[in-house]
């Protein structure tokens, strides 16, 4: 699904993107649109939260700089949604596995939202 990530540029089903990019579960791609650069706020993750994900990936830029603030943690947690935040490629990996695991293990496509900020 993500075949390559590389600072400001991350390719999604042969498709490159040179800005935040959202994936959901089935492939689709979009526009990752955030107030801040360094902040992820609860208000960058409203529409996403609609998708009623099980799982959400946020890779946090290069260097990880993104913060993730306390209350988008809390919030997920609230709604029984598990949180993974790591630097871009490593959540661009981590987003690739999971899918690919939840098919082999369960059968079933997990659903599963990767958030990624593409650069800091």
């Amino acid at each position: 699904m993500i075949e390559e990530y590389k600072l400001g540029l991350i390719t999604i089903d042969g498709r490159d993107y040179n800005y935040d990019v959202g994936v959901l579960w089935d492939g689709q791609a979009f526009e990752w649109e955030r107030d801040e650069d360094n902040k992820i706020k609860l208000e960058d993750l409203t529409d996403i939260l609609e998708f009623k994900p099980e799982v959400i990936v946020i890779g946090n830029g290069e260097a990880g700089q993104s913060q993730v603030e306390e209350e988008v943690k809390e919030t997920i947690e609230e709604q029984g949604i598990k949180l993974i935040i790591d630097k871009t490629e490593q959540a661009t990996k981590t987003f690739n596995i999971r899918c690919e695991d939840s098919i082999e293990e369960e059968g079933k496509l997990e659903r599963i939202v990767g958030l990624f900020v593409l650069d800091y």
